[in-house]
């Protein structure tokens, strides 16, 4: 699932940003949201695809990795969040270059005024700290002559009613005037400071969206030991065979018959994948590991001999038992 949606967030920004080149000047210097889009989408997608091979195929090295991403993006998270909240006021200036340096090149990068427009309209503000940063767009500034000039978009004005025809012009000749004098005509407080008190009236929803964003990642790095130990304690099974090690002993299999497996080769089938002796395939069904005694006497002999130790071990345990009892 993770990775359908990343490989969704992919597509929208790789959309996006071909048709942001297309409409883009050389004057819109403003992040896009498209490049955070492309950006996000390959972080989900190859994270996701990693974690699901590393599962279906039980490999510990991309089970490995795909934990260790996970933390390392949970802890990022979780460090950017402390220090915001710590270094409040230089989080917020920084914030404010970024928006003022977007109305600056308002006109020219259409996914940031399309943002802007629609935060202004849903949170009733205007500009970033307040309505006087438009001033630094020059089609707004007070020293031009265009008809926008010291005033402020329609978006920032005020709804005296829902779904009136809108005055595009509603905000002319309003920077250089105070804020008393603008009461009832255009929103004066800054979009900053009006996100801010939405997420403090709004608790409920702001501890949503953290959950959002750090519950799935914390999901999966649970799921992931717990996969990981089940692997580990597999591997220290005493029925587990490792076919590697029969080969180096002298042990001669064919390739796995992978019909099954998918594009991927890893998808689960019933009786799994197990490699067929060479010498006797017919034999195979009934006799799991097909030793030849004349073969490799040593290697035989070795492990009848750690057989017979944990024999001996288990039945001193149970003896032991029994005595208590």
């Amino acid at each position: 699932m993770g990775q359908l949606l990343g490989l969704c967030v992919l597509c929208v920004g790789v959309y996006a940003e071909v048709e942001r080149q297309k409409n883009r000047t050389l004057e819109g210097v403003f992040l896009a949201p498209a490049v955070v889009l492309i950006l996000l989408g390959l972080v989900m997608f190859t994270v996701s695809v990693m974690g699901m091979v590393g599962s279906l195929r039980d490999n510990k090295t991309l089970l490995h990795m795909f934990l260790c991403v996970l933390c390392v993006l949970l802890a990022l998270q979780a460090l950017a969040l402390i220090i915001a909240l710590i270094f409040e006021k230089t989080t917020i200036k920084l914030f404010q270059n970024s928006i003022r340096e977007g109305i600056k090149h308002y006109y020219d990068d259409l996914d940031f005024k399309n943002i802007l427009d629609y935060v202004q309209e849903k949170f009733s503000c205007c500009g970033g700290d307040e309505y006087k940063d438009w001033e630094v767009n020059q089609y707004h500034f007070c020293n031009g002559t265009s008809a926008l000039a010291c005033g402020v978009p329609y978006t920032c004005c005020v709804r005296h009613k829902v779904g009136e025809v809108v005055n595009t012009l509603c905000g002319y000749k309003t920077l250089n005037q105070q804020r008393e004098t603008l009461d009832g005509i255009i929103h004066v407080r800054g979009c900053i400071h009006a996100v801010n008190l939405w997420m403090g009236d709004n608790i409920g929803a702001t501890i949503g969206i953290c959950c959002a964003f750090g519950l799935p990642q914390l999901l999966g790095i649970v799921l992931s030991c717990v996969f990981w130990n089940l692997l580990a304690e597999m591997s220290e099974s005493v029925d587990m065979v490792d076919f590697n090690i029969l080969k180096r002993a002298g042990f001669n299999y064919s390739k796995l018959d992978l019909t099954g497996a998918g594009w991927c080769m890893c998808l689960p089938r019933d009786g799994g994948y197990l490699p067929l002796p060479v010498a006797e395939p017919d034999t195979w069904a009934r006799d799991p590991i097909p030793f030849d005694l004349e073969q490799d006497q040593s290697e035989i002999h070795l492990a009848h001999s750690r057989l017979v130790n944990q024999g001996a071990e288990l039945q001193m345990g149970m003896d032991e038992v029994d005595n208590h009892a």
